[in-house]
């Protein structure tokens, strides 16, 4: 396979999209997930190289002046996030399509640069009110960090008719169906 398929998987931060990303690769379809890099810091067990490649913001930033990522964008002042070109060559040399967690810019970004071959899907939550609430259950945030992600919510909410499906995430195993049955669609297409 010289370039596979491309899955985007977009949301706001709290709608589950991490859960339906995970439930999606434990299907028996030939899929791997693109692990994304960040000059995050990692939260609570994430590991490098499974869930982020953790880069400082200066070790980012030389990647960026490398030209070493297919996307990337400056999410929160200092924090960085972004595709490695090498995840996809990789993926695709062991005959896999990719798929992809990543943030509304981002997801859209890969869309515009390869548009046959990629399915882009909003993970929709049901309100914002239900959004507050599941970012609060997490307990990795302060409130102020919370209420800066509701406002990003709304603006990417905005965005969700830019996207090939929107999955509403109301009831997690409707969604995780939903998912597998559009994706699996996509895959088996010519």
């Amino acid at each position: 396979m010289k370039e596979g398929k491309l899955i985007v998987i977009s949301a706001p931060s709290g709608s589950g999209k991490s859960t339906l990303v995970k439930a999606l690769l434990e299907n028996d379809l030939p899929l791997a997930f693109s692990v994304s890099a960040t000059s995050r810091q990692p939260r609570g067990v994430e590991q490098e190289g499974i869930d982020y490649h953790f880069l400082s913001p200066e070790a980012f930033k030389k990647k960026i002046e490398e030209k070493a990522f297919v996307e990337y964008e400056e999410v929160y002042p200092d924090k960085f996030y972004g595709t490695l070109r090498s995840e996809l060559q990789n993926k695709w040399a062991a005959g896999q399509h990719i798929v992809f967690d990543i943030d509304v810019v981002g997801g859209l970004n890969i869309k515009s640069q390869y548009p046959e071959q990629t399915l882009s899907i909003f993970i929709q939550v049901p309100s914002l009110k239900v959004l507050e609430e599941r970012l609060g259950a997490r307990g990795t945030e302060s409130e102020a960090l919370i209420q800066e992600r509701i406002a990003k919510a709304q603006m990417e909410m905005e965005s969700a008719s830019k996207f090939d499906v929107i999955v509403v995430n109301d009831d997690l195993e409707n969604a995780k169906k939903e998912l597998f049955e559009r994706v699996k669609a996509f895959v088996d297409s010519a």
